[in-house]
């Protein structure tokens, strides 16, 4: 048996009581007591799925219709972040599901849901420019909800955003190469 504070130890706690503190709050699934309003927080899930379900969007968009002499390897590029975004936006919508709400996939009001916009770029500058923007405003967007879950306190959220937050700053210098390429033309 576990020591308890009556023996000195304050780090360890009955682990009878842990027991059962864990089997009452299983029924709960995801929602830990950390959750003050589990409604706000899938609210706020709902908009960065949205948000990613834009991107998935625009990047799809972006990967078939580019063309020119670059046109092949900058469609991949534009082809490989959809993919992430695609797997950016599962995830948030599993975590939707964990914490009882239902992920909204909806396209009916996307674009008001959704921090960035799918755009009408028709050259592969403009498009460029487009998912740069896009993902800024998606970085500032997640930047928001870190603040927001970590003044919550809600922590498991917090890493979530965090890791989403670290995996979209690696996308503006990728789109950065593929703007030098499409502004200074074949080499």
């Amino acid at each position: 048996m576990a020591k308890t504070q009556e023996s000195g130890n304050y780090f360890l706690r009955d682990m009878n009581v842990l027991r059962a503190q864990a089997q009452k709050s299983i029924a709960d699934g995801a929602v830990t007591p950390d959750y003050k309003n589990p409604a706000r927080a899938i609210e706020l899930l709902q908009g960065a799925l949205a948000t990613e379900i834009v991107c998935v969007l625009r990047y799809t968009m972006n990967s078939i219709s580019v063309s020119g002499i670059t046109s092949k390897s900058v469609g991949e590029e534009f082809a490989e972040h959809a993919a992430e975004e695609r797997e950016h936006m599962e995830r948030l919508a599993e975590r939707i599901d964990q914490l009882g709400g239902t992920p909204n996939f909806n396209p009916e009001g996307l674009a008001s849901r959704s921090a960035t916009e799918y755009g009408h770029a028709e050259t592969l500058t403009e498009m460029v420019k487009g998912n740069l923007v896009a993902e800024r405003v998606a970085i500032e967007h997640y930047r928001d909800l870190i603040k927001y879950f970590s003044e919550a306190g809600i922590h498991p959220p917090v890493r979530c955003w965090k890791r989403y937050w670290r995996m979209r700053k690696t996308t503006p210098p990728t789109c950065w190469i593929c703007l030098k390429t499409a502004t200074s033309g074949p080499s």
